[in-house]
């Protein structure tokens, strides 16, 4: 008989065909900035300006995650004209302090460099469609709460970004070398990969939520 007290490991749950899908428009999306890199002459501040505007991307997604979440019954739904406000400011001054230490440190050109509206754009995709896959249709709203919600992009977040700018200092170094721009690129989709199927795995390994229908 299965035992079925024992929680499930996240690293050995089969992904299912959304997540194949999802994953497919993730490693479209980061292939992007490989074409700015060799069409367009883009160097690591411009990559990195890249990354930070993902952060943006994330952000809204989760604000609409949170608006549409179910909850137990109709009154509980005031609540998130408190939440949503707050990730809002909240988030977006993560960002924004982010953004700073960017310009301060990389010393990163806020001016749109070619191309690169299009890279925020196949990202705005790429989260878009795994939203609707994976939150909407997949049913993991089921499975989380307000908290859950709101907490899930910073766990993301600083994990890439600690090691997007720990390698952009380091490839700054060596005045942007197109062999290390290319690692960086490749790292940080490997990473993301790892992270967008950890995360996703984990959402369903949750109990679902009370009346969450």
């Amino acid at each position: 008989m299965t035992d079925t007290t024992t929680p499930r490991n996240p690293a050995l749950i089969p992904a299912k065909p959304r997540d194949t899908a999802s994953l497919i428009f993730l490693i479209a999306a980061n292939a992007v900035p490989l074409l700015g890199v060799f069409l367009a002459g883009w160097d690591v501040r411009v990559i990195v300006l890249l990354y930070w505007a993902e952060n943006l991307v994330i952000g809204f997604y989760t604000a609409l995650k949170l608006i549409l979440l179910p909850m137990p019954r109709p009154s509980a739904h005031l609540a998130k004209l408190f939440f949503v406000p707050f990730f809002c400011v909240h988030f977006g001054g993560f960002c924004a302090g982010h953004g700073f230490f960017l310009m301060i440190f990389l010393k990163v050109d806020t001016s749109l460099p070619t191309g690169l509206l299009w890279a925020v754009l196949s990202l705005f995709i790429s989260h878009g469609f795994s939203f609707v896959q994976n939150y909407l249709l997949g049913g993991e709203f089921r499975h989380v709460t307000i908290g859950h919600v709101m907490g899930l992009p910073y766990a993301r977040i600083v994990v890439l970004h600690v090691v997007i700018i720990a390698s952009g200092f380091f490839i700054m170094l060596f005045g942007s070398p197109l062999p290390l721009l290319v690692l960086l690129i490749l790292g940080k989709t490997v990473l993301d990969i790892f992270l967008h199927a950890l995360m996703h795995a984990r959402t369903r390994t949750l109990k679902p939520q009370p009346n969450h229908a």
